[in-house]
């Protein structure tokens, strides 16, 4: 592999494009949290319904898509700032959203008190934003990364419907306990691609 600096102005432009296998864990990391949120749903219906599953996995699929999306637009309008640093800029973003999402499992606990039929639209979509705002900030670092954006925020939104489909049932049939070692998996794989992009940086890898 070349080291970066070596090559001519036009090709460093060109950034350093993530494989496919890293972007599929960046979404999987980053899909966690609606995984521990969704187990924590399913933990509330008395009786699942299929509809009932594919409306909130929709729901934080989109909007998990949707947030990068808005960062990558912000991200670049800066990017002719920060490219002399924007690994750096990477490695702290996901470093501190991967250590955030490791805090944040010690501190809660899926559980329910009361069982319902259904749970408000409303309160849906305000989990689904809660849940996918540390995407926002890493479709900032795509936009230094010159991440192909459309390939993705549709590989994130996938991911995260499927993983939150999968957690609804795990939720209701085994328990809530499941949902606080995945946002520690997802703060962990967040925080070793970080590491990734920086070393690669540095050091031509």
């Amino acid at each position: 592999n070349l080291n970066i600096s070596t090559l001519p102005k036009e090709s460093q432009e060109e950034g350093c494009p993530l494989s496919l296998l890293t972007l599929f864990l960046l979404a999987l990391g980053l899909s966690m949290d609606a995984f521990a949120v969704s187990i924590s749903n399913g933990l509330c219906y008395k009786n699942l319904k299929g509809p009932m599953v594919v409306w909130m996995a929709l729901s934080y699929g989109i909007f998990q898509a949707l947030m990068p999306l808005i960062g990558w637009w912000v991200g670049t309008y800066f990017e002719s700032f920060i490219t002399a640093v924007d690994h750096w800029i990477a490695f702290f973003l996901l470093g501190f959203i991967g250590v955030n999402m490791i805090r944040e499992s010690k501190e809660a606990e899926a559980e329910c008190d009361t069982y319902v039929d259904s749970i408000p639209a409303k309160d849906i979509l305000l989990l689904a934003v809660a849940t996918s705002i540390d995407a926002l900030a890493v479709g900032i670092s795509f936009a230094f990364l010159k991440v192909d954006i459309i390939s993705a925020v549709c590989l994130i939104g996938i991911t995260t419907f499927i993983i939150s489909c999968i957690a609804v049932f795990l939720g209701n049939k085994i328990g809530g306990k499941l949902g606080k070692y995945a946002e520690i998996t997802g703060g962990v794989i967040l925080i070793l691609i970080g590491l990734k992009i920086l070393i690669e940086h540095l050091f031509g890898l």
